[in-house]
């Protein structure tokens, strides 16, 4: 896989009509008996944005993920893009992709090249309207984790996203012990499921479109 010739296709098909909601059903979570999780929430969701950054390392592409820490949240321990909630001086959620990139794992947004970006997608247990930005970086990072936002960072290469291989499903337990039947991205040994997987199961159908994947 050609890192400039997925770029190009990527910057193009983003333009075009998305999968949207039918790539995000794919990788979403039920309860046990198969049901769909319903949640609703009193106010409006409050905006964000995430970046998936792809770079280029000894021939393979790879993208960043972050390990949340462990504390007293609904997203305790998981794995994720990096980015966060829109601040008011941010300009719109690319920026906010971008600032919280440079926040959580170092990486300045002067040497991130805007793709495009993926269907806005709402998370529902926390009540964001996340905007999934897809950028490129032209040389490996040196990736630098704010230890109260990241507690580990994991570089796969895109193509563990197409290798249905990866693509698994189990049981989940969260918080107060409310259990999920969960399909997820198995990602160097890292659980990726929930919001991310959804998001990142958009990013798959793309790449799957790719004639040189």
């Amino acid at each position: 896989m050609n890192f400039d010739e997925l770029t190009r296709f990527l910057e193009k098909r983003v333009q075009l009509s998305m999968p949207g909601e039918s790539a995000h059903q794919i990788m979403k979570p039920k309860l046990p008996n198969g049901a769909p999780l319903k949640m609703r929430h009193e106010v409006p969701p409050r905006k964000g944005g995430v970046l998936i950054l792809l770079y280029e390392d000894q021939g393979l592409i790879h993208f960043p993920l972050i390990q949340r820490p462990n504390y007293d949240g609904i997203h305790s321990g998981q794995m994720a893009l990096p980015g966060g909630r829109f601040e008011e001086e941010d300009l719109d959620q690319y920026q906010t992709a971008l600032r919280e990139t440079h926040e959580e794992i170092g990486v300045h947004h002067e040497q991130v090249k805007i793709i495009g970006n993926l269907s806005e997608f709402f998370v529902a247990a926390s009540n964001y309207m996340v905007l999934p930005v897809i950028g490129r970086i032209d040389f490996k990072p040196r990736f630098v984790p704010e230890p109260r936002e990241v507690h580990d960072i994991i570089t796969p290469p895109i193509t563990d996203l197409i290798d249905p291989n990866k693509l698994k499903e189990k049981e989940i337990t969260v918080k107060n012990g409310f259990k999920m039947q969960c399909p997820y991205f198995d990602l160097e040994g890292r659980t990726v499921w929930g919001a991310t997987a959804m998001m990142l199961s958009e990013m798959v159908q793309i790449l799957n479109e790719f004639p040189d994947k």
